[in-house]
């Protein structure tokens, strides 16, 4: 593949996300149309921490194969590549970059564990090339790019499935069916409450990248900045170029289910307030948080972030 300078790489991730025609699919279960002794060839994208659980998860259900396996950080090759050998008695291709990955005849379906800022233009190049997705929460990085998605699984007919993996609980989905029943009265209220201790990151100077990490690739559609050690891989949450903190981390699980439950379209007023409290480090997002958010008829959500408690 020709290697793109970074201003060319922007130029055309803007241009697909930008391109997409105005269209919405269902996005649910259909008839599949594969032959009963054919597989479906999976790509993961992002392979350490969620994607881990992707691998594992994918090599558990009959009729799925994992094909490849996509990365900018090579150093996890030989490890994920070697466990889905033993999964699956063979080793998938390995790709660092995911453009090279969706010419694989090979890969139908993209499944996507990478940091928040690659899930919508990865979902949108995925349908493109004519793959199905299923992309980790949080669906998107920024609402725009979360409506780009959509438009793209509209204009190139593709299924696309958010990982909100609450709502295939059986018990919540019960649960939340016995309230719009009625079953427990009017509904004035919803709390989502995300109580994660999360511990001070420190600071990290910036440095070159270790080697096998292609951080060109990795930044992808965000801003160019230095690498540090804080980025790599976990901790990127925590900055507002790659992540979106614990509302879009882990408390996205419990903010859905709220909504969820509250069966309502949009709010009208929304106020939040919040901050990174208890210990100084290099994260920007808030470790500490309360949004509320209230309907024209006063019914509201709380939703709270506790991270240092």
């Amino acid at each position: 593949m020709k290697h793109l300078s970074r201003r060319e790489f922007i130029h055309g991730s803007t241009k697909a996300l930008a391109g997409t025609a105005v269209g919405l699919t269902v996005l649910g279960s259909r008839k599949s149309a594969f032959a009963a002794n054919d597989q479906i060839g999976v790509a993961v994208m992002g392979i350490n921490g969620r994607g881990q659980s992707h691998i594992d998860g994918f090599c558990g259900i009959d009729g799925a194969r994992i094909v490849a396996l996509v990365d900018p950080d090579t150093r996890l090759f030989e490890p994920r590549s070697k466990h889905v050998e033993e999964k699956q008695g063979e080793k998938p291709k390995c790709y660092a970059d995911i453009r090279e990955a969706l010419t694989d005849p090979q890969v139908d379906v993209v499944s996507i564990a990478s940091c928040n800022h690659w899930h919508a233009l990865g979902t949108v190049w995925a349908c493109q090339a004519g793959k199905d997705v299923y992309v980790e929460k949080p669906a998107s990085w920024s609402v725009w790019e979360g409506r780009k998605m959509i438009e793209a699984t509209g204009k190139y007919g593709r299924i696309v499935q958010v990982g909100c993996q609450s709502r295939s609980s059986g018990q919540v989905r019960d649960g939340i069916a016995r309230m719009h029943a009625g079953q427990i009265g009017p509904l004035y209220m919803a709390r989502a409450l995300c109580y994660k201790p999360r511990a001070s990151i420190g600071f990290e100077e910036p440095s070159d990248p270790p080697e096998g990490v292609d951080f060109n690739l990795w930044l992808g559609p965000a801003p160019q900045q230095p690498f540090h050690g804080n980025l790599v891989h976990y901790d990127w949450h925590w900055f507002w170029d790659f992540g979106n903190g614990d509302l879009g981390n882990q408390g996205v699980h419990q903010m859905d289910i709220a909504l969820w439950g509250l069966n309502r379209g949009l709010p009208t007023k929304v106020f939040a307030t919040g901050g990174r409290f208890g210990y100084e480090d290099q994260g920007q997002t808030p470790n500490t948080e309360i949004c509320t958010y209230e309907w024209e008829d006063g019914v509201q959500l709380v939703f709270e972030v506790r991270g240092h408690y």
